[in-house]
Parts: C-alpha cells; sequence; structure tokens
C-alpha cells in the first residue's frame, strides 16, 4: 500500500469495531471440534469459508476498510490472552458452551452482572494472576491478518485488547512473587503488544485498532467504587493506562490507530455507564490515535460537549448505531445528530460506525444477520450522503 493510501485510513469515512455475528454453520462446527467430533483441518476449511463470505459481504456494502469478523476469537478479548504465556489460567480451555454459559439469561439494554472474574478461567477475559513473567508464544492477530488479507481487495484492519483493559483484569495480589507492581507488568504489556504490532505492519497491515473497553470504567461509579476496594487509587489508574496506550502506539509512521471506548457489550447487554466528559480532555490529547471510535447510540454516553477537546488532525468516529437491537436507525436521525456534533468539531473531523461489535464474543447479540447487513447497509448509506 502507498503512503498516500496509508495516510487516507485516517480519515476514512464508514468504519466498524471489528466483529460480525458467527454463522450457525460456524457454530455447530465450533462445538463440534470442542467436543472432539470435528478435526480442527475440516473446522480450518469451514472457518476460512466463513471469512470468504464475510470479505463479500463488507465489500459489496462498501465499507471502507474491512475485518476477518473477529470469527476464531470466542471473546474479543482473546487477541492478547491467546497470544502470551504466563498467566495462571484454566486448563480445560473456553468452548462456546461455557461463553453461552457465561451469557445464559441476557436481555437487551440492561446492565449486566458480570460473573465472578476471579473464577478460573481464560485470560483478560478473566481477572487471572500469573505464574511467569509474561512472553508471546503466539501472534494471534498476525495469524488472523494473513487469513483475511489474501481474500480482501479493500484495506484490512485488525483489533487488539489495549493496556487498560489488561490492567484492570490482571490479579496483581496474587503475582508478587513475579511482578513487584503494575508499572513493571504493564512494561512486558507494552512490549509484547509493540512487538505483535511491528510483525503486523511487517505483514501489510496499516490499520491497528485499539479496543479499551476499560476507560469508561473511571466514569462509571460501581467500576470506581471496585478500584476503590482494592486499595486502588483510579486517579492513578488511568494515569498508567493513559501512558501505556500512549506507548504501544508511539512512533510507527505509516500506520493509522483507532481507538474504541464502549460500555460493554454481552449479549445486547452493558455493564458500564457514565459521559466522557471527566476523561475526554486527558484521553484525546495524551494519546497519539488518530481514530477515536466513541459509543454514542444512548443517553449512558452523554453529549457531544467532550469533543471539544479533541486535536486538530484526529478523527472522532461516532458509534450512532445500534449493534444491540434490530431496529433500523433512519437517515434523518443519523444526519441529525452528525449534525449537533459538528457543533463541538468540524465535520472533516468526524466519521460514522455502529458503537460497538456485532458479536463481541462467540454468543453474540440478540439481532439477526439481516439486521446486520441493513445497519452496516445504512451506515454506507448515510456517510456518503453526509461527506460527498
Amino acid at each position: 500500500m502507498s503512503d498516500v493510501a496509508a495516510r487516507s485510513l485516517d480519515t476514512i469515512r464508514t468504519d466498524t469495531v471489528g466483529s460480525l455475528l458467527r454463522p450457525v454453520r460456524w457454530k455447530e462446527a465450533r462445538r463440534q471440534l470442542d467436543e472432539g467430533k470435528l478435526d480442527a483441518a475440516a473446522f480450518a476449511r469451514l472457518e476460512e469459508s466463513c471469512i470468504r463470505d464475510f470479505v463479500s459481504l463488507q465489500e459489496e456494502i462498501g465499507l471502507d476498510v474491512i475485518t476477518d469478523g473477529e470469527i476464531s476469537r470466542l471473546n474479543f478479548q482473546d487477541s492478547f490472552g491467546l497470544a502470551v504465556s504466563g498467566y495462571d489460567v484454566s486448563s480445560r480451555g473456553d468452548t462456546v458452551k461455557l461463553q453461552e454459559e457465561r451469557a445464559a439469561g441476557g436481555s437487551a439494554l440492561r446492565r449486566w452482572d458480570i460473573p465472578d472474574l476471579h473464577l478460573p478461567g481464560t485470560a483478560v477475559s478473566h481477572r487471572r494472576p500469573v505464574s511467569a513473567r509474561l512472553k508471546l508464544v503466539r501472534n494471534v492477530p498476525l495469524e488472523e491478518y494473513r487469513r483475511v488479507a489474501a481474500m480482501a481487495h479493500t484495506p484490512v484492519k485488525v483489533s487488539l485488547i489495549g493496556p487498560d483493559r489488561i490492567s484492570q483484569r490482571f490479579a496483581y495480589e496474587r503475582s508478587r512473587s513475579v511482578y513487584k507492581g503494575m508499572d513493571e507488568f504493564l512494561a512486558d504489556v507494552v512490549a509484547i503488544q509493540r512487538r505483535m504490532i511491528g510483525e503486523l505492519v511487517d505483514a501489510g497491515c496499516r490499520y491497528v485498532h485499539m479496543d479499551a473497553p476499560g476507560f469508561t470504567a473511571y466514569v462509571d461509579e460501581p467500576s470506581l467504587e471496585e478500584m476503590k476496594q482494592r486499595g486502588e487509587d483510579p486517579a492513578e489508574n488511568l494515569s498508567r493506562s493513559l501512558k501505556a496506550e500512549a506507548a504501544v502506539a508511539a512512533r510507527i509512521p505509516g500506520v493509522t490507530f483507532g481507538l474504541h471506548l464502549c460500555r460493554g457489550n454481552q449479549r445486547s447487554m452493558w455493564h458500564r455507564e457514565g459521559t466522557y466528559d471527566a476523561i475526554a480532555e486527558r484521553l484525546f490529547n495524551e494519546l497519539p490515535h488518530q481514530r477515536f471510535l466513541l459509543e454514542y447510540d444512548s443517553p449512558r454516553a452523554g453529549g457531544f460537549a467532550p469533543l471539544r477537546f479533541v486535536p486538530k488532525g484526529r478523527v472522532v468516529v461516532l458509534g450512532l448505531i445500534s449493534t444491540k437491537v434490530a431496529p433500523l436507525e433512519s437517515v434523518d436521525e443519523l444526519r441529525r445528530r452528525i449534525d449537533e456534533a459538528t457543533k463541538y468539531l468540524p465535520l472533516e473531523q468526524l466519521a460514522l460506525s455502529p458503537q460497538c461489535g456485532f458479536g463481541s464474543d462467540a454468543v453474540g447479540n440478540l439481532i439477526s444477520e439481516g439486521d446486520q447487513r441493513r445497519k452496516l447497509e445504512r451506515m454506507v448509506e448515510v456517510a456518503r450522503l453526509v461527506w460527498s
């Protein structure tokens, strides 16, 4: 890709968070794989066929950048959890069945009380200690990128879970024999992620998307209270996370970095609320990312006033299209909300996306594949009208 093409990814007008609903045939095959009834090679062929369908879907709709739908991940946080050794994790691994049990009983648009994160389970998806220093053993996003890029005619982005969420899901109090403190732990996380990104860049990737759902913890009262009960200072946590996030994306020329913030996405539920106001100025000015993908589909996110802190040359991707419910947003409503945002940020510094992934885990949200397609089509339709 030329430098001009790489730079243009900074300002594309349509974007996605990355995950798509897993097809029924993929879920059935994955269950058979989990149960030992399907061999890995047969499953890999089926999964590759599903990815080809995802590529066709996104390119037919006309998205500016596409993904593999994060189809191989049972949970979006597997981008790091499955990439490293050192965590004290459950030996049984994760399965579609366990993901479904975790989300059982969920209904749309209610606060989700996360199950006990201290139980044995996968790293980052659960709050786990370490038994040894972290080491990169498998570059999961690189494997995903190479597979989908070979099929695509459109630029491909990859997503990685950011260091803030990794730090929040690190049981440091049970890991002091390995890491003396959070600074030492995050130094390893940053080094590992920069190596992962370097390998992605060498393979041709020019858009790296960092998932940072943990930043909304700093505006959510129950989450702040949990930090305090563990003896933590939320302000210190935020400063440490901003420093680590900035270090991951620093000094990598020719690559677009996006940062996504949301309030949770589990079977159409959410687990945090609070506006961006308290963190916006620091977030937009201390991080080098060119694109900020912000959830703006509900009153939980507040208004657009925090966008006044966005520096020139950066783009805010307005997550106005809900992935949690089926009703399709109207063209007029989306145009009206974009117009509201221009009171605080010029139109050339705005773009449009769904507010989160359609399937942040293998279970997915309570909408259909048809709903998903219509919402992506509506996004492209509105973007062409607004930024023509």
